[in-house]
């Protein structure tokens, strides 16, 4: 599966523990490593990638149209999409018990998985063979880019600060799941209108989620 899933990405692995590491899910007790810690450095790699390839790519934007663009070009939604793409899920090593329970068809596990491979290409190729398989499978969502709406806080924001109300104020109301893959619920409350709230694995998917409630609302009341 390993050797398969090189051809997929079109590189092989100087270092093929590296690859294995990437594709083992915390799950897999019996195994040395994970994951965990090659997705906190594949998710800084990315970032920084996406960010210089929006610096260049737009170069009279100013900074918080570039944020949002980030914000979105690195979120759960676009690498679970990459991973589906992959077919990474079929390749991630999990545990029997969390197989059976269907935990591959969760976007954040094969998003993370996503994360880690990038990483792996980063530790064995350097910034130019994770910069190249980023720039291959972002390439589509990079141009949509350009016509991306901006991120639903900022617009709550400012119908809140135009109507002369106090900022949106977001409260986590609950969090569950393991570590590896929690999932947060937050509510959005502006004053003189009901809360709503969003759900999301992180918490900055969960606020956008309930500003993206509230202004529907918001629209349908014609408030």
């Amino acid at each position: 599966m390993k050797n398969s899933f090189e051809k997929t990405l079109n590189y092989q692995f100087c270092n093929p523990s590296l690859l294995s590491e990437a594709l083992t899910h915390a799950s897999v007790h019996d195994k040395k490593c994970d994951n965990e810690r090659l997705e906190f450095l594949g998710d800084r790699v990315l970032g920084l990638v996406i960010a210089k390839t929006l610096y260049h790519l737009y170069p009279e934007a100013p900074e918080g149209k570039l944020a949002a663009r980030q914000a979105h070009l690195v979120s759960r939604e676009v690498l679970g999409k990459v991973a589906d793409q992959l077919k990474l899920g079929e390749a991630l090593q999990v545990g029997h018990a969390n197989r059976m329970t269907g935990i591959l068809k969760k976007k954040s596990i094969t998003a993370n998985a996503c994360e880690a491979v990038i990483a792996a290409l980063f530790l064995d190729g350097g910034l130019e063979a994770a910069e190249r398989f980023i720039l291959e499978h972002w390439s589509t969502e990079l141009k949509a880019s350009q016509t991306l709406e901006r991120p639903t806080k900022s617009l709550l924001q400012e119908w809140a600060q135009g109507r002369g109300k106090p900022a949106p104020i977001y409260v986590l109301m609950h969090q569950t799941g393991p570590d590896h893959d929690p999932l947060f619920e937050i509510g959005v409350h502006v004053k003189g209108l009901d809360m709503m709230v969003g759900k999301g694995s992180s918490k900055q998917e969960a606020e956008q989620n309930a500003a993206k409630a509230l202004l529907s609302y918001i629209r349908s009341q014609n408030v």
